[in-house]
């Protein structure tokens, strides 16, 4: 199996790229020093760092997953601004012995996974490198389509609070992949993953290859959306921020947690999963009262005068993923 080291840079770029279509906003695409994109109106720019160890384990994704969690978890950025997502580019460093292979897999599940969440976007360029673990950096762009961007900041009293996507699925799986695939002290081994896909493939989608609503943005966005943002740390976090954003108190409500989101795709999910689980990548959105919400949206809370987040009437604290604090089982 030859690997990066043995193909050379121009080899292994004509590998990957050979594995991507084009984005449809392109004019001029890769091979040259910048890549040209035509945008209608403004245009939204988010990136995205996932470094091996940290934030994914290669015993645990293949390549493909990896390349279509790469695309997602910055497509979700792009529509929780209320935009069309309309191009990426990827930038990526692996050791020296890497199998070629891996690329070409994680250059396909990109490309899939912008045909399938966001079609017509696609990868416009990037750059590829040399570190001691695989470390790739995403850049989304997508236009606004003339519409102002739907920010954090837009909560007022008496809005409805309201969801789209999957909740509590992704740290579901994310602590099955810990008790049963890897060892005691945590480092990760592939022995069980394929009894695990097997025994349990929506948990483990949502955590390793996740599929955010990411047409509900734009939709969200010319509904009315007076705020949103994209839930990737927890609920409870992302809740917290846009609370802070507002200046204003969000109240999430047990009942209608449950209601909506107690069972998903036939797994019974806790509603402490779904505060504090993480990496959902759905949308946490905020509509006046009188704004009937889309489909695909569930409203699980509300707007009040005050600060920070309460679940009913009592003080949430917020948890969930942080970098800086949170340091997973061998890692």
């Amino acid at each position: 199996m030859e690997s990066v080291g043995e193909l050379g840079e121009s080899g292994v770029l004509g590998r990957v790229l050979a594995r991507m279509g084009e984005a449809r906003a392109a004019v001029v695409g890769p091979g040259d020093d910048c890549a040209v994109l035509r945008v209608r109106g403004d245009a939204v720019v988010t990136t995205d760092t996932m470094i091996e160890g940290p934030d994914f384990r290669l015993a645990w994704h293949d390549g493909f997953e990896l390349g279509w969690k790469l695309a997602a978890t910055n497509l979700s950025d792009v529509a929780a601004m209320g935009a069309v997502p309309t191009a990426l580019t990827l930038a990526l460093a692996v050791p020296h012995d890497t199998p070629v292979a891996l690329l070409e897999r994680v250059a396909e599940g990109l490309d899939a996974a912008c045909r399938v969440l966001a079609p017509g976007c696609g990868v416009i360029g990037g750059d590829l490198g040399r570190a001691p673990v695989v470390t790739a950096a995403v850049t989304a762009i997508g236009e606004l389509e003339g519409r102002a961007p739907v920010l954090r900041s837009g909560a007022r009293p008496g809005d409805v609070v309201a969801y789209a996507g999957e909740l509590g699925l992704a740290g579901l799986g994310l602590s099955l992949l810990f008790s049963e695939a890897a060892d005691a002290d945590g480092t990760a081994h592939d022995r069980t993953i394929a009894e695990l896909w097997a025994r349990h493939p929506e948990v483990l989608a949502a955590q390793l290859a996740p599929a955010p609503p990411i047409p509900l943005g734009p939709i969200a966005a010319r509904a009315g959306a007076c705020a949103m943002m994209d839930v990737s740390d927890s609920l409870s976090i992302d809740a917290d921020r846009l609370a802070r954003a507002s200046g204003v108190r969000v109240r999430l409500e047990t009942e209608r947690l449950e209601g909506a989101f107690g069972a998903q795709q036939g797994v019974r999910v806790p509603v402490d999963a779904m505060l504090t689980g993480g990496e959902d990548h759905g949308l946490l959105a905020v509509f006046p009262a009188d704004v009937e919400l889309p489909v695909g949206f569930a409203a699980i809370g509300s707007v009040h005068e005050g600060d920070g987040v309460r679940l009913d009437a009592a003080a949430l604290e917020p948890r969930g993923w942080d970098p800086y604090t949170v340091r997973p089982p061998g890692s």
